[in-house]
């Protein structure tokens, strides 16, 4: 393996400018570090990471907070991790994946161990412990998500008002006045404060008012079970309706299939309108789901730049909000 000397030779430089530009410790010319970076790669020179870490006293890996005992992985949720991980390795950074609890324990001990330079929280709830332990021991952070106070915190989300109105809008263009949301089930105390249910709960029931439309919610957990049963229900409890808005990928496509399993046609008899899906997931379905599409890889770029910025000392990225944006399918029709 090639050494830093035999780099610095290469390059026509001191071995210090060299060590200067790989623990990033001062600033190099550009047309130095264009010589130095073209001999480490005719060399074939890799960089030592522990060296690095312990010459500039950071180890240039970040990490994404996923409380994956919480929360199911799906289609949509790798895409926040591919476009996080993207947007680091464009910064010279390594993102790694850390499924830590939504109490914060398991988050405060790995903070202890100075792994990690700083973290990006995903599944924000609206009172998020893990928020009190990154400030606690002074971790810069970014967030996917919103908790109610914001006051100091770097944040991205779903524009999730532009979201339910935009879906709204678009059903009953189509003539829809009896519509039903499936939420997600707040009664689940993992759930009881998740920033995203709330918001598009809380969304929808003004918006429906807007339009006169009368307001029908049901809870309903995150499994495509779940959506079979949901299925059942609407029709059992609210059999006028004729178009049903999901939150959840998984009961998206367990709704669709049960509403096919109890003879009704989709979209014929009633339209499915998923929330928050990606057109992989879509696909799934027979038919092809109609989507609000998730804007994952937006937001994870933008929630790892944001603290890439802040570790760098940069000005801070605005907070944004950015709307899922309607993707045409199957499963949405005029009203019978």
């Amino acid at each position: 393996m090639a050494t830093m000397q035999e780099v610095a030779d290469r390059a026509g430089v001191s071995i210090a400018t060299v060590s200067f530009l790989l623990n990033d410790t001062k600033p190099v010319g550009a047309a130095t570090r264009a010589r130095i970076e073209q001999a480490m790669a005719e060399l074939g020179y890799r960089r030592n990471v522990v060296a690095r870490a312990l010459a500039s006293r950071r180890t240039h890996i970040i990490a994404m907070a996923y409380p994956a005992l919480e929360h199911r992985f799906g289609t949509s949720t790798a895409e926040f991790f591919t476009s996080a991980a993207e947007a680091a390795r464009e910064d010279d950074y390594h993102l790694v994946l850390w499924p830590v609890g939504n109490d914060g324990v398991e988050l405060r001990e790995l903070l202890g161990q100075g792994l990690v330079d700083g973290v990006v929280l995903m599944e924000v709830q609206l009172d998020d412990a893990r928020v009190g332990v990154l400030r606690e021991t002074g971790t810069p952070f970014a967030m996917i998500g919103r908790t109610t106070e914001l006051e100091g915190l770097t944040h991205v989300d779903i524009d999730f008002d532009t979201t339910v109105a935009d879906a709204v809008s678009y059903l009953h263009g189509l003539g829809h006045r009896r519509l039903v949301l499936l939420s997600g089930d707040l009664d689940d105390p993992r759930f009881h404060e998740y920033g995203p249910w709330v918001r598009i709960g809380d969304a929808y029931r003004r918006i429906a008012a807007e339009h006169g439309l009368e307001i029908v919610v049901i809870e309903c957990s995150d499994s495509t079970r779940a959506g079979h049963e949901a299925a059942g229900q609407i029709l059992r409890e609210h059999p006028e309706t004729t178009a049903v808005l999901v939150m959840n990928e998984f009961a998206a496509l367990g709704v669709t299939a049960g509403l096919q399993r109890l003879g009704r046609d989709v979209p014929g008899d009633l339209s499915v309108l998923p929330l928050l899906m990606v057109p992989d997931t879509a696909a799934m379905s027979n038919p092809e789901l109609t989507i609000m599409r998730t804007p994952g890889p937006e937001l994870g770029r933008l929630g790892t730049q944001s603290l890439i910025r802040h570790l760098e000392g940069a000005d801070p990225l605005p907070p944004q909000l950015v709307p899922a944006k309607l993707v045409p399918g199957e499963s949405v029709g005029p009203v019978p």
